[in-house]
């Protein structure tokens, strides 16, 4: 979701040869040959099973159904358990032909031999030249296979309320510290109202924190991980949120896109969103009452480095056990690189388009009438090109967030600090790698 002149200078960037390990990881009939070298059509009509999380995707689904009557696509919502629903049907050998995956769980996935390569055809193969360059690196782990095709990405910015911020005569702060002390300022003014919130079961939401602060939590090298998830920088960014926790100026009762979330934006009890692209329609589609009243501005930075995060961003993957490739490649492709797809997609569920065709949506260059008709798509398009382009998942990243997620929990209901969350994240990264023999060691 930015324009043409951003190219979009995002990566999560796993190093080819960092998650190529992750090849010698899987079952010996690996995902890398699931396919079996076949991309024949179908004789006859195919209806193909799609699992998302994105809002509006069965309007997506049905302009393909009207263009295509032979290949036919039944979608199914499951942002409820996204990554429970996926396990579960791999067990049960029911997995849908095509599934979201996140950037992040893309690893973990492959060491279960969850995906089919679908590069034995032409069209997957040569989508590559259609998408930012780093997220086709990422969901093609860096080799030859072809086993996802990228759908959107996830650059960071501040959502604020401007109105409120000018009630209590409280400039919009451009760095941590002016953040931390205009928290105070609005809770001094409001004992009601706080800056933001800080969701502890929201590991991604704190990775993409830790990703703005140039924290790595994995490197590859010498045939091993080397996991540094407690790094100095990570502490930097936790005993930064522990504080504002600590001072009571940030919620931690509220679970991100709840009810009770956007009950308290509504009553305007918090000033400020840290968020993705892709929450723009979320404020736009629950709160239609404050249209006009939020505005969008970078994200706050550390110093002068002016860097920014990455929150979320997912792939399409061909799932292992689907029995139409070359079905699902065509759908596949249209669905994340098609210009009329694409603005569907940003209009309804607020996907920022990893195609190259998708920078240069004209809805991209328009303002939006509820931020009071501001260009906010330039204001991502800014934070994408400042994103640590070396941050690279792990291979057991699903672990290492519920480890994160337990701790931040306990840390928020005042049993430990944030700092003991990387602690345990890091013992959860080694363990789980140990477990799966993966080699890997503590890093620095």
């Amino acid at each position: 979701m930015s324009r043409k002149a951003t190219h979009t200078r995002l990566a999560v960037a796993a190093a080819a040869t960092g998650i190529a390990v992750l090849a010698g990881c899987s079952s010996p009939a690996s995902s890398d040959n699931a396919s079996g070298g076949s991309c024949e059509p179908a004789e006859g009509k195919v209806t193909l099973q799609y699992w998302n999380t994105v809002p509006g995707m069965d309007k997506v689904v049905d302009l393909w159904n009207k263009k295509n009557p032979d290949i036919q696509v039944e979608t199914k919502n499951i942002s409820n358990d996204q990554y429970g629903a996926i396990g579960n049907a791999l067990k049960a050998g029911k997995a849908p032909d095509l599934a979201q995956v996140g950037y992040d769980q893309l690893p973990n996935l492959r060491t279960q031999d969850a995906f089919v390569d679908a590069s034995a055809c032409a069209e997957a193969t040569a989508a590559k030249s259609k998408f930012v360059p780093w997220t086709w690196s990422q969901s093609s782990f860096g080799d030859t296979g072809v086993f996802a095709l990228p759908q959107d990405t996830g650059p960071m910015a501040l959502y604020v309320r401007s109105d409120i911020f000018e009630k209590h005569d409280i400039a919009i702060p451009t760095t941590w510290d002016e953040y931390a002390a205009a928290a105070a300022k609005l809770h001094r003014a409001d004992s009601d109202l706080t800056i933001t919130y800080f969701d502890p079961n929201n590991a991604e939401w704190f990775n993409g924190l830790l990703w703005q602060n140039n924290a790595t939590m994995y490197g590859y090298s010498g045939g091993k991980w080397h996991v540094t998830v407690e790094s100095d920088r990570s502490k930097q960014v936790a005993d930064y949120w522990q504080k504002l926790i600590s001072d009571d100026v940030v919620r931690t009762d509220l679970a991100h896109g709840s009810t009770q979330m956007y009950a308290a934006y509504q009553k305007d009890e918090i000033a400020s969103y840290v968020g993705a692209a892709w929450g723009y329609s979320m404020f736009r589609d629950n709160l239609p009452k404050q249209s006009g009243k939020w505005a969008i501005v970078p994200m706050p930075t550390w110093g002068a480095n002016g860097t920014s995060g990455n929150w979320g961003g997912s792939t399409v993957a061909f799932m292992k056990g689907g029995k139409h490739l070359h079905e699902a490649v065509k759908f596949n492709t249209w669905l994340n690189t098609d210009p009329e797809a694409l603005a569907l997609e940003n209009e309804l569920g607020g996907l920022y388009p990893a195609a190259e065709a998708g920078l240069r949506l004209p809805a991209l260059s328009k303002g939006v009438p509820y931020y009071g008709n501001q260009k906010i798509f330039d204001v991502f398009a800014e934070s994408s090109k400042k994103v640590d382009t070396s941050f690279t998942w792990g291979p057991t990243q699903k672990t290492v967030n519920l480890a994160l997620q337990d701790a931040m929990a306990k840390a928020a209901a005042g049993e430990g600090k944030l700092s003991d969350a990387l602690a345990a994240a890091q013992e959860a990264a080694l363990t789980s790698m140990k477990d799966q023999a993966i080699p890997a060691a503590a890093g620095k």
